[in-house]
């Protein structure tokens, strides 16, 4: 069967899972990012990059996955340095989940962090 444009724009694409964060007492759950916020979380990973240590990659990808479980997004933008306030240990669980099912490749990643370790040594001398 061939799609159409209106088959495409009209098909439910986003996939929701349910993860458990233990630090935070219980179920949350977790949705593919479209395209537009995939976009952002790239570019909000290298833009705070260029301008600061304090990156928050963990809780911007927090506030763009974290769910009910109709898929409506519990965080918005203005509550990522918030986010970034809460365990590391927590954070990374989501992270991790969210980095698997939105099929974010190992390689993507490592730009981001070589990136990530190459402003912080500059910012902060080399050890």
């Amino acid at each position: 069967m061939m799609l159409t444009a209106d088959d495409i724009l009209n098909s439910n694409d986003f996939d929701i899972k349910k993860i458990n964060i233990p630090e935070w007492g219980g179920d949350v759950y977790i949705k593919t990012m479209s395209g537009s916020a995939r976009d952002t979380w790239e570019l909000y990973a290298q833009s705070e990059i260029e301008k600061t240590s304090n990156v928050n990659m963990r809780a911007k990808m927090c506030v763009l996955t974290l769910c009910d479980e109709k898929g409506k997004l519990l965080f918005d933008d203005k509550q990522v340095s918030n986010l970034g306030q809460k365990s590391a240990k927590a954070l990374d669980r989501v992270y991790s989940k969210a980095v698997e099912l939105n099929k974010i490749t190992a390689e993507e990643i490592e730009v981001i962090e070589k990136n990530l370790i190459a402003d912080q040594s500059e910012n902060f001398g080399s050890a």
